[in-house]
């Protein structure tokens, strides 16, 4: 009987400081995700932009695949103004989530690198005016926010019948991404005539499935075989498809070179 009490006793300890771990893990992980946000990037809400005495603003479409597949694109704009070095994103948009931040970073990197303009004295302003900003990726979009950033340091407007998808490395090279195909048509439709995508990304290879039948006697023996298809994506969309491998090659078609 002692045993018995005894073990009941250990059990409810045991219980009561599993309940203590878990209440502090839940109350640790909010404040990481809290600590996170304000170090990963300085943040501007509910800031109207009439309010933003911007020495520059640039507007940039850029394409993008929602969750069943469909291309779209939406509306990026950049604003410049007399600061600090600061980088302020809108947080009422879900475009900004952490590997966006980060995509926004090394973007400034690579447009202050290029540009050759120190911004310590300037602030950066990201803000998403369209409804589609739930559905960008951080790392999709890399390119095109450099290609935004590079425009507003050096107060040029940017050509609008091109777009531009890849992602951004710290050296200016462009990566490649998936869903070239419905990107192609979102921009299509969106206007451009020009489609700037990551070296080696023009074509797309496919698959299709081809079913081979044999008789032998009385029985019929099938089989699925896949023949190859390389696919020219511009061609197929109807729009200029051009591959770029840096950010410098881009800036040309976007009239950003000097």
């Amino acid at each position: 009987m002692a045993k018995l009490k005894e073990r009941s006793t250990r059990n409810r300890k045991i219980i009561i400081l599993g309940a203590i771990i878990i209440i502090a893990m839940i109350f640790l992980t909010q404040y990481y995700f809290k600590f996170l946000e304000k170090v990963s990037t300085n943040h501007l809400s509910n800031l109207p932009k009439k309010e933003l005495n911007y020495t520059s603003m640039v507007s940039l479409h850029i394409p993008a695949v929602d969750s069943y597949g469909n291309g779209v694109s939406t509306l990026l704009k950049v604003y410049m103004l007399p600061g600090e070095g600061k980088t302020l994103v809108d947080i009422n948009q879900l475009l900004f989530w952490i590997d966006t931040q980060q995509s926004i970073q090394t973007a400034k990197k690579v447009a202050q690198e290029v540009t050759g303009v120190d911004l310590s004295k300037f602030d950066l302003v990201y803000s998403i005016e369209e409804i589609n900003a739930s559905i960008i990726e951080g790392p999709s979009a890399g390119a095109a926010i450099t290609i935004a950033t590079i425009a507003a340091i050096k107060g040029k407007d940017l050509r609008n019948d091109v777009m531009i998808t890849g992602t951004i490395n710290p050296d200016g090279s462009i990566g490649q991404v998936g869903g070239i195909l419905a990107k192609a048509q979102a921009a299509k439709e969106s206007g451009a005539s020009i489609l700037l995508v990551p070296k080696g990304q023009g074509t797309q290879v496919t698959y299709i499935p081809k079913e081979v039948c044999e008789k032998i006697g009385q029985f019929t023996f099938c089989k699925i075989t896949y023949h190859k298809e390389i696919v020219n994506v511009g061609r197929s969309v109807g729009i200029n498809l051009i591959e770029v491998s840096h950010i410098k090659e881009a800036m040309e078609y976007f009239g950003l070179k000097d």
